[in-house]
């Protein structure tokens, strides 16, 4: 049997490209990887040996890559400009526009192909979803991809280095600044409490909860009322009396508030009844997902009440205006003969988070390839988004709005990793195979120019971001250099973090700006492709 000949057998030496990645990936030198990206140095070499692979495969990839990118992202990326990270998403916009302006710039001096610029951008910035951009702008061309491939290594460990260092070049304390993250933050997402008070307030002897609008006027859920010996879930036409045990679920705040309207803070335990049931219940139920509690009437329905709602690991105080989204955790006491019921309403079924549902995936990537197709005007001009651009956002949209008719627009996270892990390694495998049969002649062409521009463009944009957001706007440095690395979507470059602060400040600000700066950097990975062929 010819071994050799399974090496020009697509099928086989796809396989064979992601598998010797995937394990070159995982190689660790002082906590430094490659993690997937290897797959495109692996791919590099087999293109160099004349193994190339369909540009199908790095259609598919690169349409289910973006597409998961959007559904990530796109919560997120609306939520981010809210003013509290409103400068931090403005630090983010500055990476990434600076990044790609550095390598523009300096390739024009340099008289270096736009094409190349636009993979080096991407590889400064560490970015697959600006690789793939860069591809499709650039109309496959396996320049983007080279340059990629030698700004990369430096755009990983330039990162971690920047980010161990700056704090002593730029003399910071962190314990100092760990301190004032957590002064600054305490009023986001409180931590709630579980308060039991006794009721000693005679203006409310003899008054409904329905007449004391409790959970409006303090912000508190009652979950418990113990009358005499009796305990049990409450309900809007519950009458308080004096001596009254009650149960509160609140902020800081919320429990304050409750005191001064119902009574003294009290030690003695009100032990759950027999009666009723405390626990979580997943919503996997598509009717009731972007209502609201009010809507759902629980209480009224079926003698329940949802007292926290816990969101992406989070705890959130439920209101009356909360709107459950699919995967939430709800916190619910109910009567124990409804508690079946309940959970039948809300779904609680942990097997629809995995399961995957193909008809949003598929209508997504339909509706964006069309929008990508569309001639839309601008300054007397045209132009379209392309397959990137469409299914970004048709993705981003559809991903916020959640929910059409009976058609869930989320996919779950173990699902959404999953596709876009797929995606991405058939889309490196491909354009990685293109772009080496021409590697070691640009090596050698134009090796030190192209070296040059990467170092520039991932040195550049973190220097000007201390500079704009310590100096400037006066953030955290904490928060600084996590928004840092959201913006240079540098994973390595967040973990390295992690030893130097037990905050999670850094955590909390990478999350803010990254859905948004994936975004960004997309577009500027498509205009600077655009100008490439100017």
């Amino acid at each position: 049997m010819d071994f050799t000949s399974l090496f020009h057998t697509e099928y086989f030496a796809l396989f064979m490209i992601i598998s010797i990645g995937i394990l070159i990936g995982r190689i660790e030198v002082k906590g430094i990887s490659l993690d997937v990206s290897a797959v495109i140095f692996v791919a590099l070499l087999f293109g160099h040996f004349g193994i190339t692979i369909s540009p199908i495969f790095k259609t598919i990839g690169l349409l289910l890559f973006i597409l998961t990118i959007g559904i990530q992202a796109g919560p997120g990326f609306f939520d981010s400009f809210k003013s509290n990270g409103l400068k931090l998403v403005m630090i983010a916009g500055l990476i990434v526009i600076s990044g790609a302006t550095t390598a523009t710039l300096l390739a024009l001096l340099m008289d270096v192909d736009l094409k190349y610029a636009v993979g080096i951008f991407s590889g400064a910035l560490t970015s697959t979803p600006g690789l793939a951009a860069a591809i499709e702008a650039t109309k496959g061309s396996s320049e983007a991809s080279i340059g990629y491939g030698i700004a990369y290594p430096f755009g990983v460990i330039g990162v971690i280095l920047f980010v161990r260092l700056s704090p002593k070049i730029f003399k910071i304390d962190l314990k100092k600044e760990a301190e004032k993250f957590r002064n600054e933050s305490s009023s986001n997402f409180p931590k709630l409490f579980k308060v039991n008070f006794i009721v000693e307030n005679e203006r409310i002897f003899g008054k409904t909860l329905k007449d004391l609008d409790l959970r409006r006027m303090t912000g508190a859920n009652v979950s418990r009322v113990k009358h005499g010996e009796e305990i049990f879930v409450p309900m809007p036409d519950t009458v308080l009396h004096e001596g009254d045990r009650l149960r509160l679920v609140g902020s800081k705040d919320a429990i304050q508030r409750s005191e001064h309207l119902i009574g003294r803070v009290i030690e003695e335990e009100i032990p759950k009844s027999d009666s009723f049931d405390v626990d979580w219940v997943l919503v996997t139920n598509k009717a009731v997902v972007n209502k609201t509690l009010a809507q759902l009437a629980l209480l009224e329905n079926y003698n329940a009440t949802i007292t926290r709602i816990r969101r992406a690991g989070i705890d959130i105080t439920a209101t009356p205006n909360s709107q459950i989204k699919f995967g939430d955790k709800l916190m619910v006491v109910s009567n124990r003969t409804n508690t079946a019921s309940v959970r039948k309403f809300l779904g609680d079924e942990p097997k629809k988070l995995n399961g995957v549902d193909f008809l949003p995936i598929a209508a997504s990537l339909v509706l964006g390839i069309i929008l990508g197709k569309v001639d839309i005007p601008l300054f007397g001009s045209s132009f379209k988004l392309g397959l990137t651009g469409g299914v970004l956002i048709v993705s981003l949209l559809l991903s916020r709005l959640g929910k059409t008719g009976p058609i869930i627009w989320n996919v779950s996270g173990p699902v959404n990793a999953t596709l876009r892990q797929f995606g991405l390694l058939l889309f490196l495998a491909a354009v990685g195979t293109s772009a080496g049969t021409s590697l070691m002649e640009t090596i050698a062409s134009q090796g030190p120019k192209l070296f040059l521009i990467g170092f520039a463009a991932t040195m550049v944009p973190m220097v000007l971001s201390i500079m704009l957001g310590y100096y400037v706007f006066k953030v955290n440095f904490l928060s600084l250099l996590g928004a840092l690395t959201g913006g240079m979507t540098s994973t390595p470059g967040l973990s390295a973090l992690d030893p130097m602060t037990d905050s999670n400040a850094p955590s909390i600000a990478y999350a803010t700006v990254y859905p948004f700066a994936m975004v960004i950097l997309i577009i500027c990975a498509q205009i600077v492709g655009y100008l490439s062929f100017l």
